[in-house]
């Protein structure tokens, strides 16, 4: 009857989680189509007003980590309600600013709140599903995801568009909506009750914003001051009675090569995304409203079919929903780097196998992630994962970013590359082809075993008796 309880209260909570992902992601997208208003409105640089999503972010990644950890400690329902209360807080102080230093803090707050939102998304599918279940909850999450990605310009534009985009704050309160049903459908569990070692979650906390922070600014020292912070987290974590991440997480092999696979995936994802806009601009002329316009389908798809890849990784495992994922990205990088240039309608349909594959390598890594980690490292295993996706984001823009800077380079990797002057998109799309297929040859070496459907398993016990 529990587990009965259990399995209802998954199925709901998902269905609440997704609503509000929805609302996460455009939170966290949104304000990028603004910032050239925001910074004319108040007279300042552009690396200024960069401060909204580069502050927001930094929080948003160390807050993901920190409360995957607290939650090993904690009620979840507490996080999540504390979470929302500032996530709204922010959205109000925001949208009453008069100053600019005013906006920064209402997302910096923004971001302190919305942080428990991917801590949740990762752990109610582990608490509160089967393995052999848990695809479908993970599917239901990426289309949360994907659907926010889709909508997030297109109710920025429409909002700047018709009101201001103070207004844009006002869409963060709506999370508030949930609250009632996270604290109805939520149980009561926590983990152990374990000190928290607060100074190695400064030193974690610390080492990740200066190396995000060395990326967007581009300065050597952070980057230093960074790795010297990281290199005194380790030394705490072996020296720590209780320390904030057991140094034995690392030692677990198969959740070291996730997270080096996901790192590699997240950077694979993050490059589409990022780099369309520019091309789209640079090479076809079109305006942001319309750039949009020819990324919607593909992100639209992807949300629709996102509970379908979580179907395929219950059903078929996670190894065939890998190698479908890697496979879709594979040939949508491949035809952009010989078609980006061509016509828009042209693109529209190629963004559409790799925006798929996004989601489904998303959900099919944190399928795989999920199952390698005992109970009691759940929280802060999955929070880990959750901040490697920032940072290997964060990398792979920056690097593009200066690949683009650097203009056409005298070496052409794909000879096949129609369009003139397309040269250094075609080598960058390459690349992730490349990369692409890299990944899914360690995902062969490293889970070839792991990622068997449940029903595979099922029947081995019965195999081996005959």
């Amino acid at each position: 009857m529990e587990t009965e309880t259990i399995r209802n209260n998954g199925d709901k909570l998902m269905r609440v989680l997704a609503f509000t992902l929805v609302f996460s992601v455009m939170n966290a997208t949104m304000f990028n189509v603004v910032m050239p208003v925001i910074g004319k409105e108040f007279a300042i640089s552009p690396s200024q007003v960069s401060w909204l999503l580069t502050g927001y972010m930094i929080v948003y990644a160390v807050g993901s980590v920190t409360y995957g950890k607290l939650a090993d400690k904690y009620r979840l329902k507490d996080l999540i309600t504390f979470g929302l209360l500032f996530f709204a807080l922010g959205s109000v102080v925001g949208l009453i600013a008069t100053q600019y230093w005013m906006i920064v803090l209402g997302r910096i707050l923004q971001a302190t709140g919305a942080a428990v939102i991917p801590a949740t998304a990762m752990l109610v599918p582990v608490r509160y599903f089967a393995p052999e279940k848990r695809g479908r909850a993970l599917g239901v999450m990426a289309s949360g995801l994907a659907l926010g990605t889709a909508i997030a310009p297109i109710v920025s534009g429409l909002i700047t568009g018709f009101a201001s985009w103070r207004f844009l704050f006002l869409l963060s309160v709506l999370p508030l909506l949930a609250l009632p049903f996270f604290r109805k459908y939520l149980n009561d569990e926590r983990g152990g009750a374990q000190k928290i070692d607060y100074l190695g979650g400064v030193l974690l906390g610390g080492s990740v914003a200066l190396l995000l922070l060395s990326i967007s600014l581009g300065r050597w020292l952070l980057a230093i001051a960074g790795l010297a912070a990281m290199i005194l987290f380790v030394i705490r974590i072996r020296t720590a009675a209780e320390p904030f991440v057991q140094p034995k997480l690392f030692r677990n092999k198969k959740y070291s090569l996730g997270l080096f696979i996901t790192f590699l995936a997240t950077a694979m994802s993050f490059g589409m995304p990022f780099l369309t806009p520019q091309f789209l601009s640079g090479l076809n002329g079109l305006s942001p409203a319309v750039i949009g316009l020819v990324m919607f389908p593909a992100a639209i798809t992807s949300a629709l079919l996102g509970r379908r890849g979580g179907k395929l990784a219950d059903e078929k495992g996670n190894s065939f929903l890998t190698y479908a994922a890697v496979s879709l990205s594979f040939i949508c990088f491949v035809l952009l780097s010989v078609f980006v240039g061509a016509s828009p309608y042209l693109i529209l349909f190629m963004l559409i196998f790799g925006n798929i594959g996004q989601t489904f390598i998303q959900i099919a890594l944190s399928n795989t992630i999920s199952t390698t980690l005992a109970k009691d490292q759940t929280g802060v295993g999955m929070g880990l994962m959750s901040l490697l996706n920032f940072i290997s984001g964060a990398m792979a823009t920056s690097i593009i970013g200066k690949l683009l800077d650097a203009g056409d380079s005298t070496i052409q990797l794909n000879p096949l590359a129609l369009y003139e002057g397309a040269g250094i998109y075609s080598d960058i799309f390459f690349a992730l082809a490349l990369l692409a297929a890299a990944i899914a040859a360690l995902y062969f070496f490293s889970f070839s075993r792991i990622g068997r459907s449940a029903k595979q398993r099922a029947n081995e016990p019965a195999s081996a008796a005959k």
